[in-house]
């Protein structure tokens, strides 16, 4: 039950990321959720222990948890395209 919904929290954090990152109509649902589970992990390496709290991967959907893995896969989608493009747009 947990991998469903890590994969739909996934697939809508990685949408909002590519929205707010404006590359929604270059990617899929497939890649959406991707980026969203890899911008949770991300974050849930990187951000959480800075600030403390849990991350997604470790089963805690609050407000907290989503917000962070929002930034990570922000942050995931800015250097894609800084690599792809040579800027962050």
């Amino acid at each position: 039950m947990n991998l469903i919904i890590l994969l739909v929290v996934g697939g809508l954090i990685g949408w909002v990321a590519s929205m707010i990152m404006r590359t929604d109509a270059q990617q899929g649902i497939f890649l959406n959720i991707v980026v969203g589970i890899v911008g949770a992990l991300l974050a849930g390496f990187l951000i959480t222990p800075l600030i403390g709290g849990a991350s997604i991967m470790d089963g805690a959907i609050n407000i907290q948890s989503i917000l962070i893995s929002l930034v990570g896969a922000v942050i995931l989608l800015a250097v894609v395209n800084m690599v792809r493009r040579g800027t962050a747009r």
